[in-house]
């Protein structure tokens, strides 16, 4: 069995959920946009940069978890998924997710988004498991606090293996192991798998894939 691991914001998405999961918040008046916005788009500028304090960044993001009830929370996300994330589900990422199922492949996403906004994704995709930055909870509510290693960067592997390693296996129990990415930041668990592809590279991935001879493929 082959085992697909796919990043989800700019590579099976056409686009970032937790940066439009922030818009999505100011759209319906629940952020204030002059107070959000500007943060928020310069904490996406360090993530593509590489430069992205994941902590303050959680501590900023996950906020909002935090002073919401979970039900109010789940009924803005089922709107978050038919306004923001159905858009950006191409048809070609639904093909290529469709072949590694066709395939008998072990599928997996992992991201650092959190995965209260991403576990919808998942099951959107058809995917299984889901690797995602753990917002902590108490009694089913928030707290803006993150539980465990946050899926970011080097992060990634070590989610990875906590997560094979609960499952009895490793990366060495595959036949074949692919990684689908978008940023430089998952160049850490790129160089682990057999096969990582590039899907709509950032300038600095797209450049060291082309001096590996990594494929490099659209999903738009």
């Amino acid at each position: 069995m082959d085992l697909a691991i796919f990043d989800l914001d700019n590579t099976l998405l056409a686009g970032d959920s937790d940066y439009q999961w922030g818009e999505f918040l100011i759209e319906i008046d629940v952020l204030n946009r002059a107070e959000h916005a500007a943060i928020n788009d310069q904490f996406y500028a360090d993530y593509k940069a590489g430069q992205l304090d994941i902590y303050k960044f959680l501590a900023f993001q996950l906020k909002p978890l935090s002073q919401h009830p979970r039900a109010q929370l789940d009924a803005w996300h089922q709107q978050f998924m038919q306004t923001k994330i159905a858009p950006m589900m191409t048809e070609k990422s639904r093909a290529l997710v469709e072949k590694h199922r066709a395939n008998g492949d072990l599928m997996l996403i992992i991201t650092a988004t959190n995965s209260f906004v991403t576990g919808p994704i998942a099951k959107a995709f058809g995917i299984e498991h889901l690797i995602g930055t753990m917002p902590e909870e108490v009694k089913g509510e928030f707290t803006g606090k993150v539980v465990g290693t946050p899926s970011f960067q080097e992060g990634k592997i070590t989610r990875l293996n906590e997560w094979l390693a609960a499952r009895g296996e490793s990366l060495k129990d595959f036949n074949k192991t692919w990684f689908y990415s978008d940023s430089h930041n998952d160049l850490p668990l790129m160089k682990l798998v057999d096969a990582p592809v590039a899907v709509n590279p950032d300038p600095v991935l797209e450049q060291y894939a082309k001096d590996k001879n990594w494929p490099i493929i659209s999903l738009r």
